[in-house]
């Protein structure tokens, strides 16, 4: 009985993948402009700004020059990509994440996860996120670069740079960057365990088990997303 009640419900899977999925949205909004700008320097390296006379940090001036030249679009440039990446790749995770996790819990009173198995939900989670996701954030990021790459035909929008690539580049120009990416998701290995380890340290302070219920909740994980 207490197996049946630790497994999640339906229910309590979607609202996790629709918390994560929402404040996934509303953060890459907010943030889009300074990685648009991180994006570009990545690729092309750190920028000529045109007036050299700009006083402030290289941010800033990478803002006004992107505002100026490529007007309120340039700094959101990606976003729709992004967008369309978020929904299903914190959807993803979460419910690979809780079924993972359901099935590698103990079978004490307690089902609790051992570190190590934590990291393995955790990075199984985040592997299957990033193949299923891989394709669309080589698209955004074609679309946050595209306008400093001088010769090259512009995609039109983020359906037409997918149907594009894999037209011109095939499977391996959609998955281009996927074993960094996967690489890259030892952060997910090294932040969920430890969420979850606070969250037991926190349910056995009993002054802080307020705390910790809430972090159970969708309403806790999408303050974890936001703190991603």
């Amino acid at each position: 009985m207490a197996a049946d009640a630790h497994t999640p419900t339906p229910k309590g899977v979607l609202c996790n993948a629709g918390a994560g999925a929402a404040a996934g949205v509303i953060a890459a909004t907010f943030v889009c402009p300074l990685d648009v700008i991180k994006t570009r320097f990545q690729v092309h390296g750190l920028p000529t700004l045109s007036n050299g006379n700009i006083k402030g940090s290289l941010i800033v001036g990478s803002l006004e020059q992107i505002f100026h030249k490529e007007g309120l679009r340039g700094m959101y440039r990606g976003l729709a990509p992004t967008v369309l990446a978020l929904l299903p790749n914190w959807a993803v995770y979460f419910t690979m994440y809780e079924q993972l996790k359901c099935l590698l819990c103990s079978e004490d009173d307690h089902h609790q996860l051992s570190v190590g198995a934590n990291m393995i939900a955790a990075s199984g989670a985040g592997a299957a996120t990033t193949i299923a996701t891989n394709p669309l954030w080589v698209v955004k990021t074609r679309l946050q670069t595209q306008g400093m790459r001088p010769g090259v035909v512009p995609y039109r929008s983020t359906f037409s740079a997918l149907r594009r690539i894999a037209h011109e580049e095939g499977i391996r120009g959609l998955y281009s960057g996927l074993v960094p990416a996967l690489a890259g998701i030892s952060h997910v290995a090294i932040q969920f365990p430890t969420y979850e380890r606070i969250k037991l340290y926190l349910a056995d302070r009993g002054n802080c088990l307020t705390v910790s219920s809430f972090l159970r909740t969708p309403k806790g994980k999408l303050v974890i997303c936001f703190m991603w």
